[in-house]
C-alpha cells in the first residue's frame, strides 16, 4: 500500500513539473502587443509637487492606464522641497517639480537620477528653447514641465486703479495689504530689478541695498507667504500679492476684478522641471509619467487647467486659443526683453542672499 502511495505521488510530482514547466514557457513568449512599462517595485508612484500644479484628471487618467495609485504630495517652496530630499527624502519621492535654479543645486549635491530618454520618446516634442538649459545640460537629469513669469496680482476693486509697476506695490495708500513671497532668490531678485540692477547680481552693495529697502519697508508689506498667494488674495486678505503667473490666472473665474500685470521695470521668467530623485523606488514608472506627460493632449490638458506656457510644442494645437493669445501668458518679444532668469551666483553669493533673507524675515517678524 505504501509502495502504491509512493508511486501515486511521484506520478502526481512529475505531472505537476510538466504543468509549471508548461505555464513558464507560456509566460516566456512575447505578448500580442506591447504592455504599457510597469514598475519594479510597487503600484505606488509618489508625486512631490507644488500646490494646484496639475489637472487631476491627468492623474486619474495616468492611474486608470497603468493600474497604479499616485501619492500626490504638495510643497510650498523650492527650499521646503530641496531640504527634505537633502536630508534624506530621495527614496521617499519619485517625481519632484523643482525651478530652474534649484535644479542646478539639486544636480550639484546627487539629488537627481539621470534620465533614461529610451523610456520617453515623447521627448522630441520639447520646445528647441528649453532643451539644453544652462542649468541640466543635455537634459540629463529633468525634462521642462511648465514655463512663466512672476508678477503683481491685484483686485481693482480694492486698489482703486490699476497697478503697473513695482514701485506701485510699495504706495503706501496699501500699506499692510501686500504679501510678498517667502522665496529669497525671487523676491530680493524682484527688488533688485526695481531697484535697476541684475537679479543675480554679486555685488554685495546692491544686496545690502536691497535688504535695507525691505526692511524699511515693512510696514508695508503684511506677510511673505507660500505658494497660496492666490488664495489670500481671492479670499481678501490681501490686496496685492507678488505671485507666480498661472496662479492668478486659476481665481479670474471666480472673481472679474482679479488683475495680473507684468512690472513695467521688468520681472523674471522661469521654468518648472519634472525630474526624478536619486533613490526613486518606481524609477521606470516616474519615466513613464514624464512621457505620459509629454504627450501632445496631456501636455494641453496640463496647461489649459494650469495656465502656465507649455514647452511642449507639439501640444500647441490642442492649447485653448485664449491662453495662446495671452500676453500675459505668452509675453510679447519687447516684454520678454525685459524678464530675468534667475542663474547660479555661487555658493558664496547665495550665502549671502539667504543670511540677508533670515534678516528681512526676522526683522519681519516672520
Amino acid at each position: 500500500m505504501r509502495i502504491q502511495k509512493a508511486w501515486l505521488a511521484l506520478i502526481c510530482l512529475f505531472a505537476f513539473v510538466i504543468l509549471a514547466v508548461a505555464c513558464n514557457a507560456a509566460d516566456l513568449q512575447e505578448p500580442e502587443t506591447e504592455l504599457p512599462v510597469q514598475s519594479e517595485s510597487s503600484g505606488v508612484l509618489s508625486f512631490y509637487n507644488w500646490d494646484t500644479y496639475i489637472d487631476p484628471e491627468i492623474l486619474s487618467s495616468f492611474e486608470q492606464t497603468y493600474g497604479v495609485t499616485i501619492d500626490y504630495q504638495i510643497f510650498d517652496s523650492d527650499e521646503d522641497m530641496y531640504d527634505e530630499l537633502l536630508a534624506g527624502g530621495t527614496g521617499k519621492y519619485d517625481l519632484v517639480v523643482p525651478s530652474d535654479i534649484t535644479v542646478n543645486d539639486m544636480r550639484n549635491y546627487r539629488l537627481l537620477a539621470p534620465l533614461n530618454k529610451e523610456q520617453i520618446p515623447n521627448f522630441g516634442n520639447i520646445d528647441p528653447t528649453f532643451v539644453s538649459p544652462a542649468f541640466d545640460p543635455a537634459n540629463r537629469y529633468c525634462a521642462p514641465y511648465q514655463w512663466g513669469t512672476v508678477g503683481i496680482g491685484y483686485d481693482l476693486a480694492a486698489t482703486g486703479r490699476e497697478i503697473n509697476s513695482w514701485e506701485d506695490v510699495f504706495d503706501p495708500a496699501f500699506a499692510g495689504r501686500v504679501a510678498l513671497l517667502d522665496d529669497y532668490r525671487t523676491t530680493m531678485g524682484l527688488v533688485l530689478i526695481m531697484l535697476g540692477y541684475s537679479p543675480n547680481t554679486s555685488n554685495a552693495t546692491y544686496i545690502t541695498e536691497a535688504t535695507e529697502f525691505l526692511k524699511e519697508h515693512k510696514e508695508q508689506i503684511g506677510g511673505y507667504v507660500g505658494d497660496n498667494a492666490q488664495d489670500l488674495l481671492l479670499a481678501g486678505e490681501y490686496d496685492l500679492v507678488m505671485e507666480w503667473s498661472g496662479d492668478i490666472f486659476q481665481i479670474m473665474e471666480e472673481n472679474p476684478n482679479i488683475q495680473y500685470v507684468i512690472p513695467a521695470e521688468g520681472s523674471i521668467i522661469w521654468v518648472d522641471n519634472i525630474c526624478i530623485p536619486a533613490d526613486a523606488p518606481n524609477k521606470e514608472m516616474a519615466e513613464t509619467f514624464i512621457n505620459y506627460l509629454l504627450e501632445p493632449e496631456v501636455g494641453a490638458t496640463l496647461t489649459n487647467y494650469v495656465q502656465y506656457g507649455s514647452p511642449n510644442q507639439a501640444s500647441l494645437p490642442y492649447i485653448e486659443d485664449d491662453i495662446l493669445n495671452d500676453p500675459a501668458i505668452y509675453p510679447s518679444e519687447s516684454v520678454r526683453e525685459r524678464l530675468f532668469f534667475l542663474v547660479d551666483v555661487g555658493m558664496a553669493i547665495d550665502d549671502s542672499y539667504q543670511l540677508a533673507w533670515e534678516e528681512i524675515l526676522s526683522g519681519h517678524g516672520s
